[in-house]
């Protein structure tokens, strides 16, 4: 991947980065990049963003950089913006106490790096790395643990967890976006600690399970919480898929869990966070709907089952503190997944109402990995396809050829029942029924004439 560039100044992150680097070590500084940024460049990827580390205080930083930023001064945080792009500074220290279970209390600085990475969460985010000649300081066998695909807290890993809670999410997420192990000493630990995760707030939750998802490899991610005892504490409604069998004429995949793993291994990275929280509660309101066949007689089944779903994923999206925006969504994406099942039996006028739902490609994107993931059959995904270019947007989205107002004047009281005259009129336009106002017109004082005329 290539560095990325700002517009006006052709600065990568990275040169940002060394220049920061340059301009600490002339005033007499240490200074070296860490973290994240270190890890990535030894895998061959991209960074998306790189962290300096240094001996200089947050005030001396802000003195060298005027355009700095004090995100997180009281931790010795920094931020230095330049040209569209950010790098994090942080002076070298020692963390005291976590009260909260996330911020130290305390902070003490120190003039050791080798001091300073003894704080940080795993070995391999505990890597430095000169800026200028690319040689990697190693004070936590971090590279090893690279080269073995190794996940290792740095210390006891119940200290790592126990100041802060959202790093069990973290090693999971890491994990899974790299194809590694958790070392077992590690695991335990997140297992032993798993009760705590409560302790971080819902929006930080909400971010780590949104990259889990939306970052390539979610299957692997929720196989991974559901084995550190995570899932059935952030979301107990998806642990309650496990063993929820299905009607194998229509399922032949196996239980709800597995057709939701397999929903979501589908998922690119990079896609839509609302789209992946879309497939991920699409059928979470089938364990508590659930009906075996010996209780219906014929087949299992699970009755209203997505009204009960849209209320339980909007009250998870409430949980976590979504926008309003997206989870109406996420929602409206758990109430019309099984639409497209009558699609070949609808009316015109419902099929261009259907396809006129904001974010449609979500819908159909979700529907064509329901698909996959279960008997396999696209057919009402090719018919909503071909009729998306088959029909002209001006069929699907026509102007309006009739109003309240032209109501009004053609002598109608205005009332509730305009809006069903309005839908009726829609309805005829979409059907192909009427296209001018005068047909409009006509329409309306033949259904209604008898109804809503005045006196």
């Amino acid at each position: 991947m290539a560095a990325r560039k700002s517009h006006n100044r052709g600065v990568t992150p990275r040169e940002l980065a060394n220049s920061i680097c340059e301009t600490l070590q002339q005033h007499g500084f240490q200074a070296l990049l860490v973290g994240g940024c270190v890890r990535d460049l030894l895998l061959g990827r991209e960074p998306a963003d790189y962290d300096v580390t240094t001996d200089a205080t947050p005030e001396c930083v802000m003195q060298l950089f005027s355009e700095s930023i004090a995100v997180g001064a009281q931790f010795g945080v920094v931020l230095v913006p330049r040209d569209g792009l950010k790098v994090e500074v942080a002076t070298f220290r020692s963390d005291v106490g976590y009260s909260d279970g996330r911020h130290p209390d305390r902070v003490v600085y120190s003039k050791s790096a080798q001091e300073d990475v003894q704080r940080r969460d795993f070995t391999i985010n505990g890597l430095l790395m000169r800026h200028d000649t690319g040689e990697v300081l190693d004070f936590v066998d971090g590279q090893a643990d690279l080269k073995a695909g190794v996940i290792r807290a740095i210390g006891e890993p119940d200290r790592r967890f126990a100041e802060d809670k959202l790093r069990m999410l973290r090693a999971i997420r890491s994990a899974a976006r790299f194809g590694f192990d958790i070392e077992h000493k590690t695991f335990a630990a997140i297992r032993r600690h798993a009760g705590a995760i409560t302790d971080v707030s819902a929006e930080r939750i909400r971010e780590e399970l949104t990259k889990l998802l939306t970052e390539g490899a979610a299957r692997t991610g929720f196989e991974l919480l559901d084995k550190s005892w995570l899932l059935s504490i952030v979301l107990p409604e998806i642990a309650a898929m496990k063993g929820v069998q299905q009607p194998p004429q229509f399922h032949p995949e196996g239980d709800v869990w597995i057709h939701t793993l397999l929903m979501i291994e589908g998922l690119p990275s990079g896609s839509s966070p609302r789209l992946a929280w879309g497939v991920l509660l699409h059928d979470v309101g089938k364990p508590p709907t659930f009906k075996p066949a010996s209780q219906t007689g014929d087949r299992i089944r699970f009755d209203h089952h997505v009204d009960v779903g849209v209320r339980m994923a909007e009250a998870i999206c409430r949980r976590y503190r979504f926008s309003n925006e997206d989870t109406d969504q996420i929602v409206a994406l758990v109430a019309n997944h099984m639409r497209f099942g009558a699609v070949d039996q609808m009316k015109k006028s419902t099929l261009k109402r259907f396809v006129r739902l904001p974010h449609f490609e979500e819908h159909m994107e979700l529907h064509r990995l329901d698909c996959l993931s279960s008997h396999r059959k696209l057919d009402s995904y090719g018919t909503v396809r071909r009729f998306l270019a088959e029909t002209p947007a001006e069929e699907v989205r026509p102007q309006r050829v009739l109003t309240g107002t032209d109501l009004n004047a053609m002598g109608y009281i205005p009332g509730p029942l305009f809006s069903d005259i309005l839908r009726a009129v829609e309805d005829a336009q979409l059907e192909g029924q009427i296209a001018t106002r005068e047909e409009a017109e006509e329409f309306v004082r033949n259904k209604f004439a008898l109804k809503v005329t005045r006196a």
